[in-house]
């Protein structure tokens, strides 16, 4: 199965990956300015998200996303990843480092984390609405815990929007597959990385961007004081800014 995607633009290429509250829509404010840049810009939607349909058998969502590349013929691209979209970029880049040639991460996830209390909590209170069939509460508690202070009533709305999507579609599965997850080794990754953290998300993800320098070569750490665990949501505008300007330096070499 190819993922649903959209493609646009010309020049070196660009893949945008989703966090798990989202789809491909999160990227609507930054894709055309990424494609304005310069970028043959890729966005898609993992199994069970936006218009892709769920998994039928066992998969694996980087494994996804090369089947992708390999069909729109593309060779080397740089990566954006949000969130769960961050952990799937962390394992593409380690596992085809040639492959990539630029990581940026909001917010990442990492591949074998084991959660702290936190985020243990959040996840076994979604369990059980999501369980329950409280689909609306299940959404709200992730509108509250993932969008920081600066998201308004609009980000929050639209986040609303794709979460319900997501858990109607995956609620509605005969069969639950869920992706595969692989072991990494963070030291092959080849691409310059700068991984991104927000101030007022959870400590899970602090500490995942703030350690990765530590296990990524020449990666860097940049965190944002007004930011929560979307901030390509919550300031659109910076965000788009400070991928233009990493990918300028880095992709483009200027």
């Amino acid at each position: 199965m190819t993922l649903s995607h959209d493609v646009a633009g010309d020049g070196p290429a660009l893949v945008l990956l989703h966090s798990s509250v989202c789809d491909r829509r999160m990227w609507d404010p930054q894709w055309p300015v990424l494609v304005d840049a310069g970028y043959r810009v890729v966005r898609c939607d993992f199994r069970g998200f936006g218009d892709s349909p769920v998994a039928d058998r066992p998969y694996g969502d980087a494994g996804d996303v090369t089947d992708l590349l390999e069909h729109l013929g593309i060779e080397q691209a740089a990566l954006v990843g949000a969130s769960y979209g961050g952990q799937v970029a962390l394992e593409l880049a380690a596992t085809r480092p040639h492959t990539v040639t630029a990581l940026v991460l909001l917010g990442s996830a990492l591949p074998g984390h084991v959660p702290g209390p936190a985020l243990r909590s959040f996840a076994e209170r979604e369990d059980a609405l999501f369980e329950a069939g409280d689909l609306a509460g299940a959404v709200e508690l992730n509108v509250e815990t993932w969008l920081g202070p600066e998201a308004g009533d609009e980000t929050r709305e639209r986040v609303r929007r794709m979460q319900r999507h997501a858990f109607e579609v995956q609620s509605a599965a005969k069969e639950e597959f869920t992706p595969a997850e692989a072991q990494v080794d963070l030291s092959q990754i080849k691409a310059p990385c700068l991984a991104v953290s927000g101030a007022h998300d959870l400590a899970d993800f602090r500490e995942i961007a703030a350690r990765l320098p530590e296990r990524i070569p020449g990666a860097r750490h940049l965190e944002l004081p007004w930011a929560g665990h979307l901030p390509g949501l919550e300031r659109p505008g910076a965000v788009a800014d400070l991928l233009t300007q990493f990918l300028r330096e880095t992709v483009l070499g200027t």
